[in-house]
């Protein structure tokens, strides 16, 4: 797969240093988390990719036939499209850690490379996300997940992110969870843990390589 599959965004950071992958929300697009990445992880190099899915025009990473129903097929071909693109990148830049954050249906399409392709994402970001089917059972053991959610959130009910958390632990992730008591949005706590998650992650992993 190649490194340009998808209309993306590069913001170069340290050579050699961390790579950090953003995944916009439905409407979103590249340029959505690209200011907020070189905040949360300055030295890092910055990949945003954009969804390659119209949704009546908004941009997303793959198929749903309603809220919360997912195009399991488009999924499947999106999820693996995505596996070649970060694995083409990462092969590129030979970071020092793989990072990533999505929120809504970017957390949905970095959960779902993760649960298929563990091996890819040192630690990732999963802000509201939504997987409302049993994924495949691959060992996710040393990987690192943030999940962070809403209490009141009507797109992503809150047993839902339960069930999440629970699913990635049963595969051996070390998993942390941030709330708030708000809905959909992302508020400022959300990214204050986000940032000392990623800058953990980042040093934590360095430190092993």
């Amino acid at each position: 797969m190649s490194i340009d599959s998808y209309i993306h965004k590069v913001m170069p950071g340290q050579p050699g240093g961390p790579l950090l992958f953003t995944f916009h929300g439905t409407g979103g697009d590249e340029n959505q988390f690209l200011g907020l990445a070189r905040e949360l992880l300055p030295t890092a190099t910055i990949v945003s990719p954009r969804g390659d899915v119209s949704e009546y025009g908004a941009a997303r990473f793959f198929r749903r036939t309603g809220e919360g129903v997912y195009d399991m097929a488009d999924l499947a071909r999106a999820t693996g499209k995505m596996a070649g693109f970060v694995s083409a990148h990462v092969a590129a830049a030979k970071p020092s850690a793989v990072l990533g954050l999505g929120y809504s249906n970017g957390a949905n399409i970095l959960a779902s490379v993760l649960f298929e392709e563990p091996g890819l994402f040192d630690a990732s970001v999963l802000m509201h996300p939504l997987i409302p089917f049993e994924p495949v059972r691959n060992d996710l053991s040393g990987r690192r997940v943030l999940v962070t959610a809403g209490r009141r959130d009507p797109i992503c009910p809150p047993q839902l992110t339960t069930r999440l958390v629970a699913l990635l632990q049963e595969r051996g992730a070390d998993v942390s969870v941030e709330w708030h008591e708000g809905g959909h949005e992302v508020r400022p706590n959300e990214i204050e843990a986000a940032g000392r998650f990623l800058s953990a992650a980042s040093a934590k992993t360095g430190e092993a390589a």
